[in-house]
């Protein structure tokens, strides 16, 4: 409780910081890549939930080609090369760094999601915006989109009832793994999480 309280989201801006401070030349090398590979704009800006669903713009490495039409699944869309790379390991979520510096976000926590979504949830869904959104969280390294919207919830709330320091380590250990063996199968198709109807949970 104390650190959840705390400790968490001061350990998470001095992190965010520190992250943002180390890696600004490989942020200028990416942000110098997309506007070769797809153009001017480079960063992706969507409204979310944060926490107690107060609103929030999340920011993201953009990775999809200028051609897509608006509302195609994450199987129809186009992405550049360089874009597929940044989605399958999840350096695309690198300027989440900035949403964490603002308190919007934490390093680990459910994942945000579109607001279109608020009104969908049951009292049991709602314990996900107890916290902060994450870049990574408890759901994601259980399965990110191969787990029904059910399953999802019911991750992100034992994770919010359960929040330790050491649950936090051991899901940003298992993060980092994941985007290393994401570099290694980079030829795999991702799964499509469908669009949730406030219904379809299994």
């Amino acid at each position: 409780m104390i650190y959840s309280l705390y400790i968490k989201g001061y350990l998470d801006k001095v992190m965010a910081f520190g992250l943002i401070i180390l890696l600004l030349p490989i942020f200028i090398l990416i942000c110098l890549l997309l506007l070769i590979t797809q153009g001017r704009q480079v960063i992706f800006i969507q409204e979310r939930s944060g926490k107690g669903m107060i609103t929030f713009k999340l920011l993201k490495f953009r990775t999809l080609k200028s051609t897509n039409a608006p509302g195609l699944s994450l199987n129809h869309r186009r992405f550049t090369y360089f874009g597929k790379i940044l989605r399958k390991t999840g350096i695309d979520e690198w300027p989440q760094l900035y949403n964490i510096l603002m308190g919007e976000m934490s390093f680990i926590g459910p994942r945000p999601m579109p607001r279109e979504y608020e009104k969908m949830y049951s009292d049991h869904h709602l314990k996900r915006f107890n916290v902060n959104p994450g870049i990574t969280g408890w759901a994601q390294i259980h399965g990110k989109n191969d787990i029904s919207w059910g399953k999802r919830f019911d991750l992100d709330a034992w994770y919010v009832e359960n929040t330790t320091f050491l649950t936090d380590v051991k899901i940003f250990w298992q993060t980092i793994v994941l985007m290393f063996n994401a570099l290694l199968i980079l030829g795999k198709e991702e799964t499509d999480m469908p669009v949730f109807n406030g219904s379809n949970l299994s």
